[in-house]
């Protein structure tokens, strides 16, 4: 599964990305987010590890998330493995003439790693685990645009 969503913001980069890396801050931010549990210390930037608390199909999930790349204040680059199924999240900010800029979020989730039963159940389950994740992907970018735009004035 691949998804590719933008978003404008009415807000500079460097504001966006104080909230995009604000992780302590995401139960508070992104209303899809329940907890989050800080697993190593220092500054957002590869390495820092959290476990994320979210409803998804009505039920709590809990994933381990890592930065693996960042480059401030223009790309990140977070990833979770779970049960074999690698996941990739990849967020650029791209500065626009008004003073605003462009928030992109891309998504995939990899199987090759995981048993066959459960690429045979993601087979059956993709479009709607899809619908689902580009639902939480749209509310997530939403709700940094609205922080975002609330720091910025």
């Amino acid at each position: 599964m691949e998804l590719d969503l933008s978003r404008h913001v009415a807000a500079d980069p460097d504001t966006v990305w104080s909230v995009l890396t604000d992780i302590p801050e995401a139960p508070r931010t992104l209303c899809g987010v329940q907890s989050v549990e800080i697993l190593t210390s220092g500054p957002y930037e590869p390495g820092l590890r959290w476990r994320e608390t979210r409803k998804m199909f009505g039920m709590k999930a809990t994933e381990e998330m890592m930065v693996m790349a960042s480059e401030p204040p223009r790309s990140t680059t977070i990833v979770a493995e779970n049960g074999g199924t690698e996941y990739r999240t990849v967020f650029t900010i791209t500065p626009d003439a008004e003073g605003g800029c462009t928030l992109r979020m891309r998504f995939g989730a990899e199987t090759t790693h995981a048993p066959a039963v459960s690429r045979v159940v993601m087979g059956l389950m993709g479009k709607l685990a899809e619908k689902s994740t580009r639902k939480t992907m749209e509310q997530d970018l939403a709700d940094i645009a609205a922080e975002a735009e609330r720091r910025a004035g």
